[in-house]
């Protein structure tokens, strides 16, 4: 038996008609009858093509402003039935039920209507009932009946049809089945995840994600993983909505560090000044704000010269020539800003392998959403750290309350600590950082570690004394024992920022009392893993 199936009918309804026409006007070149529903019917009445209403199928109107139009057996039947199968057929003829062999369907665009910020009703408008069902159910029946959901398809078709006197191969169709239910399982997903979100349900009895493929990547973290992008329903200004302007394509560290330090200078408002993040392996090395972005550059980038060679320099403000120029002028993986100028553009040119990504925005630090990581068996969900500094209340615990400078160092140094991998320490100095220490068991070798690349950035740039003398200090938690607060203080830090909340913070304090080192509370962690 051939596993050829010659197409007779095709029922298309879709919300995007990009390349409808021209997908009809092969199907009908091929001798296949058109039925169509709505919108789609006229488009295509409009471009001269023969088509079939579906009421004339069902011998029903559309009904109840357009919910109820392809959910009848003369749908279903004609998508579901065997075609091997006796009784199936016997069925079809004794009901009036013709075989529909190709279905052409993309759903209403709730994804694209809650990302607009639709109210609850226009939202839950465009739910797609009948199409989800018929997707469904072409694509179980798939030994018989192709099913397209996007338009990306219709050419895989149409040279299908061509080669094969007007008929689909099994493996085409296994193909297309396949990416149906990815589609409408992602589909669900968002309106489940929506519905969650509506309902303030931080643990729903099922949860589901789903997105579109962006790109098949060359590999995982290591070239012996498979590893492949996907977008999100969620429109988040970053990595997943920029465009790359020029440079080879993006690794799946290059995607996670790009992401990292996007969301990180994100914490800076570009109404208030210039910032840069300079990420490596998803930690910042570098974070600085200055009144332009060649001057955060260069104070990011005094942190840790070392580190930040391969790195990815990410910008709260527009990428101009100067600040192209002075980046270009050292090994950098990834650029990625809300936009760039065309001089700009030209000069990062000249570095044929390196990314420009433009992002067209930032993404909103204080927006909610979802962050989830797999586990053995299941999966972590949680909401993303949304806090940020200006919106704590600091509270002073010592004797000596921090200066105005001081204060402003403190949250500088608080929003970078933030995206630093626990546990974590971060140095400041006249907002920028000048000592990082990351991802470590214990709070003081994150102290000791970011006074010690402090030490040696300073043999770089030949200064007397590490940029640590007369900082100030982030801790991403609390201070556990006094010990990790001393490191600092011996390093040069003059005041803390911390979340309290440890049985020893009488002991910390004093510590910190002791030496005439202010420190405040923010009552917030940011613990990140």
């Amino acid at each position: 038996m051939t596993d050829l199936r010659r197409l007779t009918r095709v029922l298309l309804s879709v919300s995007d008609k990009t390349g409808l026409i021209e997908f009809a006007r092969g199907l009908a070149g091929h001798g296949v009858e058109l039925i169509s529903t709505g919108g789609t019917r006229k488009a295509l009445a409009d471009a001269g093509l023969k088509v079939l209403d579906v009421s004339d199928i069902t011998g029903f109107p559309e009904m109840m402003d357009g919910r109820v139009k392809t959910l009848h057996p003369k749908v279903h039947g004609g998508l579901l039935a065997i075609r091997d199968n006796k009784d199936h057929t016997a069925a079809m003829k004794a009901h009036g039920i013709a075989p529909i062999d190709l279905l052409v369907v993309n759903l209403y665009p709730f994804e694209a209507t809650v990302a607009k910020g639709a109210n609850f009703d226009d939202c839950i408008e465009n739910i797609d009932i009948g199409g989800p069902a018929m997707i469904r159910a072409a694509a179980k029946n798939h030994a018989d009946v192709a099913v397209v959901v996007e338009p990306d398809d219709y050419a895989a078709v149409l040279v299908e049809l061509a080669s094969n006197s007007g008929a689909t191969t099994a493996a085409l169709r296994k193909r297309l089945a396949a990416k149906a239910y990815a589609r409408t399982a992602a589909y669900d997903a968002a309106i489940s995840n929506w519905f969650a979100l509506q309902l303030g349900d931080a643990a729903p009895a099922f949860r589901a994600f789903g997105g579109k493929l962006a790109e098949a990547l060359r590999y995982g973290e290591n070239p012996h993983q498979s590893a492949a992008f996907y977008r999100a329903p969620e429109q988040r200004p970053g990595v997943a909505t920029a465009r790359q302007v020029q440079g080879k394509q993006l690794s799946y560290n290059n995607i996670n560090d790009t992401d990292a330090a996007y969301e990180c200078v994100a914490e800076f408002d570009p109404g208030r000044s210039a910032a840069v993040a300079i990420i490596k392996h998803a930690n910042p090395c570098g974070v600085a704000e200055a009144g332009s972005i060649v001057e955060a550059y260069r104070k990011a980038l005094a942190c840790d010269p070392t580190s930040a060679f391969g790195g990815i320099v990410a910008l709260n403000r527009t990428l101009d020539a100067e600040a192209a120029k002075t980046i270009t002028e050292i090994f950098t993986e990834v650029i990625i800003a809300p936009d760039a100028t065309e001089e700009a553009i030209k000069i990062v040119g000249a570095k044929k392998n390196l990314r420009l990504l433009i992002a067209g925005g930032l993404p909103d630090p204080r927006a909610l959403g979802l962050t989830v990581k797999s586990v053995a068996g299941g999966l972590l969900v949680q909401s993303r750290d949304n806090a940020v500094v200006e919106d704590m209340q600091l509270k002073t615990v010592t004797r000596r309350a921090p200066t105005e400078a001081e204060l402003n160092d403190l949250r500088f140094a608080f929003r970078v600590a933030k995206h630093v991998k626990s546990n974590t320490i971060v140095y400041a100095k006249d907002r920028a950082t000048v000592g990082i220490g990351a991802g470590q068991m214990s709070r003081v070798d994150s102290a000791r570690i970011a006074a010690r690349k402090a030490e040696d950035a300073a043999k770089e740039m030949g200064l007397a004394a590490p940029l640590t003398q007369g900082s100030v200090v982030a801790s991403d938690a609390f201070f556990p024992f006094a010990d990790g607060l001393l490191v600092a203080i011996e390093a040069g830090a003059t005041a803390v920022i911390q979340p309290g909340g440890s049985v020893r913070d009488d002991e910390v304090i004093k510590a910190a009392d002791d030496h005439g080192v202010a420190m405040v509370f923010t009552g917030t962690r940011h613990f990140r893993h």
